[in-house]
């Protein structure tokens, strides 16, 4: 099933008919009196994305008109699905597979709402599926996505570590993909020091998530999301301002579980790992310190600038797992630092990489399905912001400045096997309404990485 899309029905749809900004007087022209007279009673503007419904001799509506410059995207449909009244609608074109599909993902995405705790009594339009869409590709597209909102929008006290290596696993079992969790102490004697450094003063036990799926024998592509589950800023304590959004700080796992999803439904030919360090980030009195030493799974040693710069170290040990067995694609995403939003603000996913030809194949992928992405520099002469006089590496640097790029070498320093490595820097939230996206978790980067995807391996 999917959200407020219907594949047939013996109820007749109300049509929508697409008319564009300039042809809309002549089209006008053409129509009855009385919905010429509508028209004008309702001082309708031809705008692009204005619509109008118009009434029958019933007074019910007989067809609904909208304004669009031809741009059949994702969220060209969005905004009917939120606006116009319940009933059941039919688009009025000849849509391609690719534009259907993307008109229909849209509008089931507009009808989200997380009502976990708060009935909804929101009422949205349905779509009769367009002509030519592919059905599953809607269904795998929007289930992900909404994956992906649910897990971010759900506080801390109901997803915590436990609860998101749950959430995995359901996902795991749906695929029957083999899962490994290690957790507490386990994650010293299976060489995660870093990832139980920064959960070990939480009550909850911090935990590796380690999920494989696929043939063995297929292309290695690895995903990597952090998962801390609340972020109080350790020792290091955040004002309490900043701590409100902080059960979004997961969104990185949230993400590759959802293009895990996808990946998986879509049966790509790929050999796939998900690794998710799972902590809360809390302060008690076995609290990593600054100023404290860390040796990494790598052996590298680490500097405690800043226990609120705690995302990167443990993403630096599931990096190092994930890097040693050589994985052709290696993509991270995190919540990462507030310096990549200042830098692109809260709607574009800041994309790192040295590789120029993934980021083409991303960044093409991204336009087309309108999931944006744009690189920033992973600029090696500001490695030395983040030196250490006593150890390998500091965790948060000597600067304000260039804060996204040294968070994206300070990870950096742990690839040396994969062919190639993306990091993605994401809001994961929505901090307004716009159609299609309502406020609140989002997944960012993730349509676009599976069209990329989609495109390298399918078939």
């Amino acid at each position: 099933m999917i959200p407020h899309i219907i594949q047939s029905s013996d109820e007749t749809p109300t049509i929508i008919e697409i008319v564009e900004k300039d042809s809309f007087d002549s089209w006008l022209s053409t129509q009855k009196n009385p919905s010429i007279n509508w028209v004008k009673a309702q001082n309708f503007e031809a705008k692009e994305g204005s619509y109008i419904a118009l009434p029958s001799e019933e007074g019910e509506i007989s067809q609904v008109v909208l304004i669009s410059d031809g741009d059949w995207g994702i969220w060209s449909l969005s905004k009917l699905a939120t606006s116009l009244p319940q009933g059941l609608y039919k688009v009025a074109a000849d849509l391609e597979m690719e534009e259907a599909t993307q008109v229909a993902i849209g509008w089931s995405l507009a009808s989200y709402k997380f009502d976990r705790y708060k009935a909804s009594d929101q009422k949205f339009a349905n779509l009769l599926l367009p002509e030519n869409a592919d059905r599953d590709e809607v269904a795998r597209q929007v289930y992900a996505v909404n994956l992906a909102r649910d897990l971010i929008n759900t506080p801390a006290a109901d997803m915590g570590p436990k609860s998101l290596e749950a959430a995995a696993s359901q996902v795991a079992g749906e695929f029957e993909a083999r899962q490994m969790n290690v957790v507490g102490d386990d994650l010293l004697t299976y060489h995660y020091p870093m990832v139980h450094a920064v959960g070990r003063a939480s009550d909850e036990a911090p935990r590796l998530i380690d999920m494989v799926w696929g043939d063995n024998n297929h292309p290695k592509v690895t995903i990597v999301g952090k998962g801390v589950c609340f972020d109080t800023g350790g020792l290091d304590l955040k004002p309490s301002s900043a701590m409100l959004m902080m059960k979004k700080d997961m969104g990185g796992a949230a993400n590759a579980l959802a293009l895990a999803y996808m990946i998986m439904d879509a049966n790509l030919p790929v050999r796939l790992r998900i690794l998710i360090p799972a902590v809360e980030n809390s302060v008690s009195g076995n609290a990593y310190r600054p100023g404290d030493v860390l040796i990494s799974r790598s052996g590298k040693t680490v500097e405690i600038g800043n226990t609120d710069a705690e995302g990167r170290l443990v993403m630096a040990d599931a990096i190092t797992a994930a890097d040693e067995e050589e994985p052709e694609i290696l993509i991270d995403m995190a919540t990462l630092t507030g310096a990549a939003r200042v830098a692109v603000g809260t709607e574009l996913a800041a994309t790192f990489t040295d590789d120029d030809d993934l980021y083409a194949l991303i960044e093409k992928n991204a336009r087309s399905v309108k999931d944006p992405v744009w690189r920033l520099p992973l600029w090696d002469e500001y490695r030395s912001m983040i030196d250490s006089p006593i150890a390998d590496i500091n965790n948060s640097g000597n600067s304000p400045f260039a804060g996204a790029t040294t968070a994206g070498l300070f990870l950096k320093e742990f690839v040396e096997k994969s062919k190639s490595w993306v990091h993605f820097d994401i809001m994961a939230f929505n901090n307004r309404d716009r159609p299609g996206r309502p406020q609140g978790g989002e997944a960012m980067a993730i349509r676009a990485l599976y069209k990329a995807l989609t495109e390298k391996y399918g078939s």
